[in-house]
């Protein structure tokens, strides 16, 4: 098991005196209101994306008595709420905390974790158990509640998704025990699974001690120096080292049905003819991430009917676990030539105008809030990026705003950014960006320029 780091570790991870991080970190959540053109905004963690039918009613309570009604999904499977009334209070933080998304008042910006989605349900392991002790050893450490609301932690089922969103500190199942990844280094640590969640605290309060005079917020924004330093220090308290590369880009879960894992270990069913097999989950993607009440309700309603769970992705998608029983199946797109409850299920939530298979052209679209709601934004790149909307590419597209690019992907994709001089279409891979064209004022050229890059 990781130690403890001792007091007495060597500089910089043992230097003391005051952060220049205590200037505040300006990262929103339901005590500290953002302020955006639109109105207040509140950014609800919601660890591994797990939400409860009845915790899933509390945040849609609160999107409607306090802001614009509407529920948004994150980058991180996190929830905010927007357009809320300068005058709430505390009242959306209240309700929040009666429903339990609130147990710590301290922590509740540094409770950032994101879990492989399909855990337990496509034939990868479950890190429920990881997710549950991880929150709550967070919420527990004094240390901490000084994480910003920038820290990441990711436990990986081992399918390789969260592992490629460049998380500060990764836990990734391995047989019967697990690898701990600081950040994105290529060298993990071997330990074992019942001593993962505790690792991955210890490695992030080793964090900030290695922090206090750089002022970095993650581990990534360490000095090299110091970020090597941090990670020898936790492999000598940690144990072996091991080779294993970052996954390049996310297994993103496929919308559709999710079968049982003697049937199926990918995300959605392939089979060409019809067969009956058992559904563990269904999966639907958002567009744009933006969720109106009655589609909510009806997510609400259906995780209700069924294992009473939502799961929210880091794609901004939602996976509501069953089991729903047998259903035959005759061709993978969406729901047609299925039957049985999933699949009439998934026809519903299509009919709310939900993702629910991959051929949907809003797959892989994704954007920025934009104008009006983001005073910095020069462009209403959602609306632009609706009428952009075309044969589904092979990369995923991210519209933005501006040149900071709020909540885009991570891996590969085609990166559109609106400048003063109009909108820059880039080819992105992990660090490396080509830059593919630059359109000024006509949305049908913009149109077809990003369908040639996405194709």
């Amino acid at each position: 098991m990781l130690a403890a780091m001792p007091d007495s570790a060597p500089s910089p991870l043992s230097v003391g005196g005051p952060s220049p991080r205590d200037g505040g970190d300006a990262c929103p959540g339901t005590l500290r209101l953002h302020r955006a053109d639109d109105g207040a905004l509140a950014r609800v963690r919601v660890p591994g994306g797990v939400l409860s039918a009845d915790r899933a009613d509390a945040l849609l309570a609160v999107a409607g008595r306090f802001g614009d009604g509407e529920l948004h999904l994150t980058s991180r499977g996190n929830v905010q709420l927007r357009g809320l009334d300068a005058e709430c209070g505390g009242g959306p933080a209240e309700l929040l905390g009666a429903a339990g998304l609130l147990p710590s008042a301290a922590h509740e910006r540094a409770r950032n974790i994101v879990a492989s989605p399909l855990a337990g349900l496509d034939g990868s392991p479950s890190v429920g158990g990881w997710l549950s002790e991880l929150d709550g050893l967070v919420c527990g450490s004094a240390d901490a509640a000084a994480l910003s609301g920038r820290f990441l932690f990711a436990l990986d089922s081992g399918r390789g998704d969260v592992d490629a969103l460049g998380a500060d500190v990764t836990l990734i199942a391995e047989g019967d025990g697990c690898l701990l990844r600081v950040g994105a280094a290529d060298e993990v640590f071997r330990l074992r699974a019942a001593d993962g969640p505790r690792a991955a605290l210890l490695a992030a309060e080793a964090f900030l001690r290695a922090a206090r005079d750089s002022g970095a917020w993650r581990v990534k924004d360490l000095p090299d120096d110091v970020r090597a330093a941090l990670v020898r220090a936790i492999g000598a308290a940690a144990g072996p080292a091991v080779h294993h590369p970052r996954p390049a880009a996310p297994k993103v879960p496929v919308p559709g049905l999710v079968t049982a894992p003697d049937h199926s270990t990918t995300a959605t069913v392939t089979a060409t003819a019809p067969v009956t097999v058992t559904v563990t989950a269904i999966t639907v993607g958002v567009p744009l991430g933006r969720l109106a009440p009655a589609q909510w309700r009806l997510l609400t309603e259906t995780a209700r009917r069924y294992g009473n769970e939502l799961r929210l992705t880091p794609w901004r998608g939602v996976i509501v676990p069953g089991p729903f029983g047998p259903s035959e199946l005759s061709d993978h797109s969406g729901s047609s030539g299925h039957s049985g409850p999933a699949s009439e299920a998934l026809d519903t939530l299509a009919a709310a105008g939900l993702i629910t298979g991959p051929d949907s052209p809003w797959t892989g679209v994704g954007a920025c809030i934009g104008h009006p709601g983001c005073a910095k934004s020069l462009s209403d790149v959602r609306a632009e990026a609706g009428a952009a909307v075309g044969p589904v590419g092979r990369l995923p597209v991210y519209w933005s705003g501006c040149e900071r690019r709020c909540g885009h992907p991570h891996g590969e994709w085609i990166d559109v950014v609106v400048t003063p001089d109009g909108h820059r279409i880039s080819h992105v891979r992990g660090e490396h960006r080509d830059p593919r064209a630059a359109v000024r004022d006509n949305p049908a050229e913009l149109a077809a320029a990003v369908a040639a890059a996405r194709a």
